[in-house]
């Protein structure tokens, strides 16, 4: 078993994206029953698109197990050990700690104490998705992805082992 690193910063707005977070569903909507049928021709080309782009582009899927699919290149770490993953992840929230709109997530006690949960979720084989506001309307989101295979899904490969 072993972890992925990933972080995305951003504005709100893009973050709140769903339809480009979300996997598409495994069946297209049906096609235009005309070329009269706007709306289901709009539909249909909706989904192609997300089809495209779910797993190319960079914003944290929803589930944290979908960053599987998305290029190496947004890969920012690999660890064999949990504890290695849980340090980076604390390392990143002290790094960005200062940005954020919370006192509470600027709380570097309180950082120590998540980095220590961390570690023991993902020794547990679970991912960590972790996202705060930074200034308005920065969003950062954090995630650690287990691999070989992936608890809460085994089917999706691991790019890099």
């Amino acid at each position: 078993m072993h972890h992925h690193g990933h972080v995305w910063t951003g504005p709100k707005e893009r973050f709140d994206n769903e339809a480009l977070r979300r996997p598409p569903h495994p069946d297209p909507p049906p096609a235009p029953v005309s070329g009269q049928d706007v709306q289901a021709e709009r539909l249909l080309k909706r989904y192609r698109d997300v089809v495209a782009e779910f797993p190319a582009v960079d914003l944290p899927p929803l589930e944290t197990a979908y960053w599987l699919i998305k290029p190496r290149l947004l890969v920012r770490g690999t660890w064999w050990e949990a504890e290695g993953a849980a340090a980076w992840l604390g390392e990143r929230l002290a790094e960005y700690a200062p940005r954020c709109a919370s006192q509470t997530d600027r709380d570097l006690a309180r950082v120590a104490r998540l980095v220590d949960a961390f570690a023991e979720r993902l020794h547990s084989g679970a991912d960590v998705s972790y996202g705060f506001y930074l200034e308005r309307p920065s969003y950062l989101s954090l995630a650690v992805v287990t691999c070989s295979p992936n608890r809460s899904r085994p089917e999706l490969p691991c790019a890099i082992a």
